[in-house]
């Protein structure tokens, strides 16, 4: 079966960049020619191994922010003065990357190219920087932070869900690092477990948006978390809900799609946690009333275009195509008779996005990659 193919050369230009950085014109002619292999690559019937050396300027984008405080936006409910800071104080693990998610993902990033690139270029400065960031007393006021009555819904559910992805990267990371750093994310990773079983059964309706607030996409990574970890009655309660919400649901309007600010498909999203929810029978008959037009060899769907790469809410779909293909990626991989053809409008989003990337602003720089790796790994399913 046919792999993503994307030159990952395009990795090599991307960095997480300040506001007033500028390229060079001969720089910008060098993004354009990179860019340009990467469309071009895209068309030729073989894969790319994404390789050390391209994972080290993959790795680059969360080296480049994770320590960068400002600007900062810290979505914090104040109940006195006393509790205005700096997000170094306020959120000593999780306070670069302009935003707490945004951060965490980022470390993400980090983990999951080190598991599969051990030696990657700096390798050592990413072990130390997990292992300063990660200390068992960052985690500790992380989690005294959640204790604040006025921010028990903080980061909900998104950056929860983030939280369990970074857990579950790091408990099945075969290293001692691994087995130190994931023991002292223990109790916040306890945490989000135990937030998500206390407001899953009160969500009485899901959230249908393609920003942070989207219900699918959480239950997607907390439920892909509780199979990797047994954690069998957080699963069973995300299988739940998930018919709850989303079993009667049908002819999704895609064609609605997107809102200005989306980087999540709120019909995508569905899809992605009832395929992994529904049996194989029951998920095409679901699919049916859902979104039966997806079968459809000629099936087509514009890419989202940013128009404003410096509008941090614009450059949003730019994220949209990324996780739009992780969808589809997901439904080819495991439904390839029927929904194979979908890869090649996948690769589509991805071929889009990828040279957008190249000398981006920090808006976008700042947690795309993250996208783009997921995006990268969901093609050859290791998701």
């Amino acid at each position: 079966m046919k792999k993503i193919i994307v030159s990952m050369a395009v990795l090599a230009m991307i960095s997480c960049k300040g506001d007033n950085e500028t390229s060079s014109e001969a720089e910008r002619g060098q993004d354009t020619t990179l860019a340009n292999e990467a469309v071009a690559m895209l068309e030729k019937p073989k894969s790319v191994v994404l390789t050390v050396e391209e994972a080290n300027k993959l790795a680059q984008l969360p080296l480049d922010c994770l320590n960068v405080e400002y600007p900062n936006k810290l979505n914090q409910t104040l109940a006195g003065a006393d509790e205005i800071g700096e997000p170094r104080e306020l959120h000593p693990a999780f306070y670069g990357c302009f935003d707490w998610h945004s951060s965490v993902h980022g470390h993400w990033t980090l983990v999951s190219l080190l598991k599969q690139f051990p030696d990657l270029k700096k390798a050592d400065e990413i072990r130390k920087k997990l292992k300063a960031s990660l200390s068992e007393e960052n985690i500790r006021a992380e989690v005294r932070y959640f204790s604040n009555e006025q921010e028990s819904s903080f980061e909900r559910t998104y950056g929860w869900a983030w939280v369990l992805k970074l857990a579950q990267e790091l408990e099945t990371w075969e290293d001692p690092l691994g087995a130190e750093l994931s023991k002292n994310l223990q109790p916040l990773t306890n945490l989000m477990v135990e937030k998500f079983k206390g407001f899953l059964p009160k969500l009485n309706y899901p959230i249908r948006v393609g920003e942070h607030t989207n219900t699918a996409f959480a239950l997607v990574l907390a439920r892909d978390y509780a199979i990797a970890m047994n954690r069998e009655e957080l699963k069973m309660l995300i299988d739940k809900r998930s018919r709850d919400y989303y079993l009667n649901d049908d002819h999704c309007p895609v064609e609605w799609e997107p809102s200005g600010f989306d980087f999540l498909s709120p019909c995508f999203s569905e899809i992605d946690i009832m395929r992994r929810v529904l049996a194989k029978n029951a998920f095409r008959l679901w699919m049916e009333d859902f979104m039966p037009q997806l079968k459809n060899k000629d099936f087509s769907l514009e890419v989202a275009e940013v128009t404003d790469r410096t509008d941090g809410k614009l450059v949003h779909l730019d994220g949209l195509n990324f996780s739009r293909a992780w969808v589809l990626y997901g439904l080819a991989n495991q439904y390839p008779d029927q929904y194979g053809h979908l890869r090649s409008l996948a690769d589509k989003h991805v071929a889009h996005s990828f040279p957008n990337l190249v000398g981006d602003t920090y808006e976008g720089g700042h947690w795309l990659g993250s996208f783009a790796l997921y995006a990268i790994q969901e093609s050859n399913g290791e998701n």
